[in-house]
């Protein structure tokens, strides 16, 4: 089985849609994906999610379910440097959580007092429930730290969501720390991760990153990725989003 995750395209948060530059990236990873034979596809809720779903799904005829859980992954905590306001629990400095060791464990990240204070590992949690829900009516039902084979399948199954939310997916599936792809991996938008099931032992299954955060069909129409999810390359480029 192949899971496809298509990140949003450049986003109208204010709105919860997508820029003019967005519209034009839905377009294009349009085309990528409606060439795949897919089995179902799934989309958050949130607006910028369904509008860059949308073109696909026009295009190949189909319909999408839409699964709360996929909506982008939000608990607010007090990053150590702003403590007058909440933050996203994974937007903060890597000079600050980088002290703490316990954020690169896999079974420690979410039990420091901000992680606690911030209910962060109850959301993840839930999100990864119903994926693992999911997976198993697809014939992979999570055993521990890999999955039993119950229907092995080619099947392709497409997830329109946030960059957010799609670490988390991932970090459950490599059975790692978010934290590491929360702040070591940019997917930007439009973006195409590709992961595939390995049935190395009849029955027993893990799944394996063929690509991150692809985005050669914006390099195909001589487009350049939206700067959204990253900060600035350097200190001086002022242009870019520094925090």
């Amino acid at each position: 089985m192949k899971l496809i995750i298509v990140r949003h395209a450049d986003p109208d948060y204010e709105h919860d849609s997508l820029t003019p530059t967005g519209w034009e990236e839905a377009k294009l990873v349009s085309e990528r994906i409606s060439k795949l034979d897919v089995k179902d596809f799934y989309v958050s809720p949130l607006g910028r999610a369904q509008d860059t779903a949308s073109f696909t799904l026009e295009k190949t005829g189909r319909t999408a379910t839409t699964l709360e859980w996929l909506r982008e992954f939000n608990p607010k905590i007090l990053r150590p440097d702003v403590t007058n306001q909440k933050s996203i629990a994974w937007d903060w400095l890597p000079a600050d959580w980088t002290q703490d060791e316990n954020y690169f464990r896999r079974d420690l990240w979410y039990t420091t007092d901000i992680m606690r204070e911030g209910k962060v590992k109850e959301e993840y949690d839930w999100v990864t429930k119903n994926f693992d829900a999911l997976l198993a009516t697809h014939g992979y039902a999570r055993n521990g730290d890999y999955y039993d084979v119950q229907k092995a399948n080619n099947d392709i199954l497409v997830f329109f969501c946030h960059f957010g939310l799609e670490c988390v997916l991932l970090s459950h599936l490599m059975n790692v720390s978010p934290m590491i792809l929360w702040h070591h991996t940019a997917a930007a938008p439009t973006s195409v991760t590709t992961v595939y099931t390995e049935e190395r032992r009849k029955g027993i299954a893990s799944f394996r990153v063929a690509s991150f955060g692809d985005i050669s069909h914006l390099y195909v129409a001589n487009r350049e990725p939206s700067f959204s999810a990253r900060f600035c390359e350097m200190y001086d480029n002022k242009d870019e989003r520094h925090d």
